[in-house]
């Protein structure tokens, strides 16, 4: 296992423990001091735990290497642990947007030191986790990874509505301000609408991934350059390349001169998937067909 499976194991597995300690902290202090904001935060965290699990075992099976049954590899399947990650937060959002609308026609309960105390540690303790993870996740391409660090960051925006949301009720305590008694509701209704975006920005990414979207323009540009510059190719007929999970498949015809032997041909292929291949690491395959080509 390379030292890049072992990091992003690592944090997938760091991941997978402080959900089930968060979980258990926000659910147990949400219930016994009646904190809806913190309640649904450990819930929505408790959808983490399986969202984590399902994370690690795409990764697990993306980077198997290909073989009869799946040629082009593996890679997909961490598409698919984050196209599942995408849905828990979209249940998890719906979920906190409806109890905390509830909780607006209800009497609001007295706000609690200490659930404004897990409410920082979780803030605190998600924003650490999210920035190594998507660290992680970039230097390694690893969509699974990155889509977890972006639950994370879901986490933080919970948690900080959490914090403000259980302030406000606080101040609306000390300075018999009625209104201010909600705002632990309000705040949840504020962080499921954010947690509907991110889930909504990732199901998207999933989904073009799954249908197989083109790479962005630029980096499909820097790739006819790098053909281009290969003296004996006289036009690009068609380039084509998609992402693979962490990995880029890269497709393109070309037209060099007819009069070259299959050896010259052959070596010409060489030379362009090296020249691709050695500056973008994220390639992991180039497929080149040859046209022939002939001066008018």
């Amino acid at each position: 296992m390379t030292v890049d499976n072992n990091s992003s194991v690592l944090a997938i597995w760091l991941s997978l423990i402080s959900n089930i300690f968060l979980t258990l902290m926000k659910i147990i202090i949400g219930l016994w001091f009646q904190s809806e904001v913190l309640l649904a935060d450990g819930l929505h965290n408790a959808g983490d735990i399986i969202a984590t699990i399902a994370a690690l075992s795409a990764m697990r099976i993306s980077k198997l290497p290909a073989d009869e049954d799946h040629p082009y590899g593996h890679g997909k399947a961490e598409v698919l642990g984050s196209g599942f990650v995408a849905f828990i937060l979209l249940i998890a959002a719906l979920y906190i947007g409806y109890h905390s609308t509830i909780a607006l026609f209800h009497e609001p309960q007295s706000p609690s030191w200490v659930a404004f105390t897990a409410a920082v540690i979780s803030t605190v303790w998600k924003y650490v986790l999210y920035k190594y993870t998507m660290r992680i996740g970039v230097n390694t391409s690893s969509k699974g990874l990155i889509a977890t660090a972006k639950d994370h960051l879901a986490d933080v925006y919970a948690s900080l509505a959490a914090v403000v949301g259980i302030g406000l009720a606080f101040v609306g305590g000390a300075y018999h301000i009625g209104w201010l008694s909600f705002g632990d509701a309000a705040a949840g209704i504020i962080v499921s609408l954010l947690v509907l975006r991110l889930a909504v920005e990732m199901g998207k990414e999933s989904f073009d991934i799954l249908m197989e979207k083109t790479v962005d323009q630029e980096k499909l540009h820097q790739y006819i350059l790098l053909i281009e510059a290969v003296p004996e190719v006289k036009r690009i007929d068609r380039i084509r390349a998609r992402e693979h999970g962490h990995y880029i498949l890269v497709d393109a015809r070309v037209s060099i001169p007819g009069e070259l032997t299959v050896q010259e041909g052959h070596d010409i292929t060489r030379v362009i998937k090296k020249s691709i291949m050695d500056q973008h690491a994220d390639v992991d395959e180039v497929l080149i067909h040859l046209n022939p080509w002939y001066e008018d």
